[in-house]
C-alpha cells in the first residue's frame, strides 16, 4: 500500500469518527430539549450517559490524529487537515457537555410545570442541532460556503436568546414564586446559545482549512 493511500484511508476513518461524534451530540441536544418540553427527567438523565460516548470518541480521535502525525508526518494541507480536526473535536466535546448540562437541569427541575411555554427554547434547540450538523458537515467536506451559513444562523440564535432572556426576566419580576424555574430555563437557553457559538468555532476552523485564514488570528 502506498503512503498516500494509507494516509487517505486513515483520514477517511478519522472523518467517520468525527461524523459519529457529531451524530451523538445532535441526538443529545434533541433529547435534552425534548426532555424539557415534557419534563421527562429520565430522558434528561440519559443525556449524561451519551456524553460519556462523546468523551471516549474525543480520546480515540486524538489518538488517531497523533498516530497519523507521528507515522505519516504530513506536510502542507495534509498537516492542516489533521491539526484542525484536533481543534474541531474539542468544540464538539464542549457541545456534548452543554447538552448534558441541559439534561441535568431537566432532571433537577422542580415540580409545578415550566415557568413559561418553551416554544422559543424549542426553536433554539432545533437551530442548535442544525448548526452543529451543518458545521461538522462543512468541515468534513471542506465547504467554506456551508460554514458561512452557520455563522449567519448564529445571529438568529443570539436574537432568540435575547428574546427568551427578556421574557424570563419579566416572568421573574411578575411572579416571584416562579423565579427558580425561570432561572433554570434561562440557564438552558444560555447553554443552547453557547452550543451555537461552538458550532461557529467549528466553521471558523473550516474556513481556515479552506482559505488558510482564521478570523481570530488575522
Amino acid at each position: 500500500m502506498t503512503t498516500r493511500k494509507f494516509f487517505d484511508e486513515e483520514l477517511d476513518s478519522l472523518h467517520a469518527m468525527l461524523a459519529e461524534m457529531c451524530s451523538i451530540t445532535e441526538a443529545m441536544i434533541n433529547d435534552s430539549v425534548a426532555a424539557l418540553k415534557s419534563l421527562d427527567r429520565e430522558l434528561g438523565a440519559s443525556v449524561s450517559d451519551a456524553d460519556k460516548e462523546v468523551d471516549e470518541l474525543e480520546i480515540d480521535i486524538e489518538k488517531k490524529c497523533m498516530r497519523i502525525l507521528l507515522k505519516q508526518q504530513p506536510v502542507a494541507h495534509d498537516l492542516v487537515r489533521v491539526t484542525t480536526a484536533l481543534k474541531v473535536i474539542t468544540d464538539i466535546e464542549r457541545i456534548g457537555d452543554q447538552a448534558a448540562d441541559i439534561g441535568e437541569i431537566v432532571r433537577q427541575y422542580p415540580d409545578g410545570g415550566l415557568a413559561r411555554d418553551p416554544e422559543k427554547i424549542q426553536r433554539m434547540g432545533d437551530l442548535a442541532s442544525a448548526m452543529v450538523h451543518q458545521s461538522v458537515d462543512s468541515f468534513l467536506n471542506a465547504s467554506a460556503g456551508g460554514a458561512g451559513m452557520v455563522i449567519r444562523a448564529d445571529d438568529e440564535m443570539d436574537a432568540l436568546f435575547q428574546e427568551v432572556k427578556a421574557e424570563l426576566v419579566e416572568e421573574i419580576r411578575r411572579d416571584g414564586e416562579a423565579a427558580d424555574r425561570a432561572v433554570m430555563l434561562l440557564m438552558i437557553a444560555k447553554y443552547l446559545e453557547k452550543i451555537g457559538d461552538y458550532a461557529v468555532n467549528v466553521c471558523e476552523w473550516t474556513q481556515y482549512l479552506v482559505t488558510g485564514i482564521h478570523k481570530e488570528y488575522q
